[in-house]
């Protein structure tokens, strides 16, 4: 059999059966399965994320995202046409206006009004959007007729933007506290990292308890989660930006960690990206900026020793770094495993610890 090219997006496709796909999260955030892949002996384990104390060592370090997902989709009408549109909230330019995805019958045309009725405040007067003008990618700019600032008119009107294979536009009452990290802090994001859906408050003390330390760096989840890789290569498609950040304290924990030979344990892709973006020097630093970093092979990484991260789309750039970290045919394998043995997938689906 032919092995095949790493290059082609191809190589990263599978077949799901849609009951593994997992739109429900679990009673308890902890009791989510967890596929332990041990890279050294090539070996694959069933464990739950609850069991994490016991899987890593004392003096490892766990790096968590703490970007906060803002409920970025507003549903509403054209006022002209009454016909049915919907936004997704990506981030406010410079001069204040919203950047967005819109979705409408027909086409929209610059200086249009959309009327957006607050899904879970009946009691508000509609928001007025007055769209400017088509962007790149896609996208629109348009402009509130209300001076507050975005993110307080997304309480009001909004609502979590949910992956589509879940089935509901509208977010359920679970939906806001789950579809949320116990340790969001900084809002930002239009999808939940998800690995870090796992942790609880007592799981993360009973780490600190087993000596492993906890770091936190941000990036904000944006536009590229919900846009498929297009190109038939790997090297044909280009990420869109997304903002992050790590700090001095981070940088400076990391090393001492990695020194006194303890690993680090990204939570999620976005931890990765992250780390790796602020690593492209050839060492870490403290950084803040915005990164398009798509890491597939032969992608050399500096900064991740070990990865928490759940199960991925196929054909996904997260697929694709995540057999690129710990090799196309282990990960190829542990998927199939994972299938078979009734994991679930996706955002509120089980995980997996690369070791």
């Amino acid at each position: 059999m032919t092995a095949p090219d790493l290059g082609e997006l191809a190589a990263y496709d599978y077949h799901l059966p849609e009951d593994r796909i997992a739109k429900q999260p679990t009673e308890r955030r902890d009791q989510a399965r967890l596929l332990v892949l041990d890279r050294a002996t090539q070996t694959i384990r069933h464990h739950h994320v609850a069991d994490l104390p016991n899987l890593l060592r004392s003096n490892d370090r766990i790096v968590l995202n703490d970007t906060k997902v803002l409920p970025a989709r507003v549903l509403g009408k054209r006022v002209t046409t009454g016909g049915k549109w919907e936004g997704l909230y990506l981030e406010s330019g410079a001069d204040g206006e919203w950047h967005l995805m819109s979705q409408t019958r027909g086409h929209l045309r610059p200086d249009e009004l959309v009327s957006i009725e607050s899904i879970h405040h009946p009691e508000l007067a509609p928001l007025h959007l007055r769209m400017c003008e088509r962007l790149p990618e896609g996208l629109w700019s348009a402009r509130s007729e209300n001076n507050e600032p975005a993110e307080s008119l997304l309480l009001k009107y909004g609502t979590l933007p949910l992956p589509p294979y879940m089935h509901r536009k509208v977010a359920e009452q679970s939906d806001w506290d789950r579809y949320q990290t116990t340790y969001a802090e900084r809002a930002g994001s239009v999808a939940a990292p998800t690995a870090g859906l796992h942790f609880t408050p007592d799981l993360l003390s009973r780490l600190a308890s087993a000596g492993v330390q906890t770091s936190r760096v941000t990036l904000h989840v944006g536009i590229g989660t919900f846009r498929p890789i297009s190109a038939d290569r790997l090297d044909q498609h280009v990420m869109h930006s997304e903002w992050c950040e790590i700090s001095d304290t981070t940088v400076a924990n990391i090393k001492a960690t990695r020194e006194s030979g303890g690993r680090i344990v990204a939570v999620g892709t976005t931890s990765v990206r992250t780390l790796e973006s602020a690593s492209h020097s050839g060492t870490l630093q403290a950084w803040d900026g915005t990164t398009n970093l798509f890491i597939k092979p032969p992608y050399q990484f500096r900064s991740v020793d070990c990865l928490l991260t759940n199960f991925h789309l196929p054909k996904s750039t997260l697929l694709v770094l995540v057999s690129t970290f710990a090799g196309y045919d282990f990960v190829k394998r542990a998927y199939q495993v994972a299938i078979d043995e009734g994991y679930r997938f996706y955002s509120y689906g089980d995980a997996m610890l690369i070791l």
